[in-house]
């Protein structure tokens, strides 16, 4: 929930403001989801969104008094929400301009209703992400495999950045557990081959596994190192995490963090985890990708049949059709001090036997198809339904 608090100069008549402040506020807030918290700034940044309304010029002095007491309770961005009557504009200006040289970020809310309604929509949006993703724990289930030399993640900026811990689980716990895990017959009405369906029991087995181990270390999200499992238990990890991409829970392949905190920040913000996969063809004279991999969440496709995993002929694999329209392509450094946001269309889905085993065709801009051949962030990147750039950067 918004909050909007107020600072007002004394010079100014308040029957006379509060008149222009109600009809400024309906035409911001028309459904009247916000709450009004006038001049008490008693718990000011306790709600997800906390705006500072600047009613009236001459009011700089009053934020300049109050400003020591905000950063005691660390609050280092502030949103001066104006309407530009009484000289409020000025003020807010000469506000940021004040909170710049002290250090400290701010923006001011500026403009038309319908600007207003979606600027803070997105930062309403970003808030609540930045709270769920606060105190959560990331399983890391294995190490990053081993070609992933530049795909690993910096604990310490990951939790100061996103609030969130990264818990390391060996690889010996999941399989201990495999052993002992249930498993699930394959559905009869579902079509597969014969090595398909004599892999799927135990392609539940680790999903069961995997369930087990989420609830004992309370995880909102993990990275498996899946891989290993193909030598170990004969099978894969892509039908555990096409099941829990779908349930809401960030799932990434081959032990990348990065791949995983880019997951985690979509489903946070816009609900879905997203398609992690790899690009397998680029020209970037025309801005058309081929990505693929032998995973994909259950609720991101229109239809899917399972397959056998690519690179082993073995287990359980994915091949999904994801629907045509736009898309955006997102990933985050492990560091979380660089990403990449890139609005496209999903053209087609495709299927040939020499790659993995879901393939979409995206139609990006050049420049951002050469990103990936002059300065990528790794090889993973996720694919996310819709255009979504402006939410994603507005978090980072």
């Amino acid at each position: 929930m918004t909050a909007v608090y107020t600072i007002t100069s004394g010079l100014h008549d308040e029957a006379s403001v509060s008149r222009l402040s109600d009809a400024f506020l309906t035409s911001v807030f028309p459904d009247g989801n916000f709450i009004f918290k006038g001049a008490d700034f008693s718990d000011f940044g306790t709600q997800e969104l906390s705006l500072i309304y600047v009613r009236t010029g001459g009011a700089e002095g009053i934020f300049k008094q109050l400003l020591p007491e905000l950063l005691a309770r660390g609050i280092e961005r502030y949103f001066l929400l104006t309407s530009g009557k009484s000289n409020s504009l000025a003020a807010s200006l000469e506000i940021l301009s004040y909170l710049r040289q002290q250090g400290l970020k701010g923006e001011v809310l500026h403009g038309s209703a319908d600007y207003l309604q979606h600027r803070i929509g997105i930062l309403e949006t970003v808030a609540k992400a930045r709270k769920k993703l606060s105190g959560m724990k990331i399983g890391v289930v294995g190490q990053p495999s081993d070609w992933l030399i530049a795909s690993h993640a910096d604990p310490m900026a990951v939790m100061d950045k996103l609030g969130a811990r990264l818990v390391e689980i060996p690889m010996e716990e999941l399989l201990n557990e495999i052993s002992k895990a249930s498993a699930d017959a394959a559905p009869q009405e579902v079509p597969m081959a014969p090595n398909v369906r004599a892999s799927y029991p135990g392609a539940t087995q680790i999903y069961h596994a995997l369930k087990v181990l989420v609830e004992r270390y309370q995880l909102g999200a993990f990275t498996l190192r899946c891989f290993d499992l193909l030598t170990a238990v004969g099978n894969t990890g892509c039908l555990a995490l096409a099941s829990f991409n779908a349930d809401g829970i960030p799932a990434a392949c081959e032990g990348d963090v990065p791949a995983l905190l880019s997951m985690m920040i979509a489903q946070a913000l816009i609900g879905c985890t997203g398609f992690q996969a790899n690009p397998a063809r680029i020209d970037v004279q025309t801005g058309q990708m081929l990505f693929a991999h032998c995973t994909v969440p259950f609720n991101m496709v229109s239809n899917w049949q399972y397959d056998t995993h690519f690179e082993s002929g073995i287990g359980v694999g994915i091949h999904g059709e994801l629907p045509e329209g736009p898309v955006t392509v997102f990933k985050v450094s492990g560091k979380l001090d660089r990403h990449f946001a890139a609005e496209g269309e999903l053209m087609y889905n495709q299927y040939e036997d020499n790659l993995c085993r879901t393939q979409v065709a995206l139609q990006l801009s050049p420049d951002d198809a050469r990103y990936f051949l002059t300065n990528p962030i790794g090889n993973h990147h996720i694919i996310l339904p819709g255009h979504c750039k402006e939410v994603l950067e507005e978090l980072l």
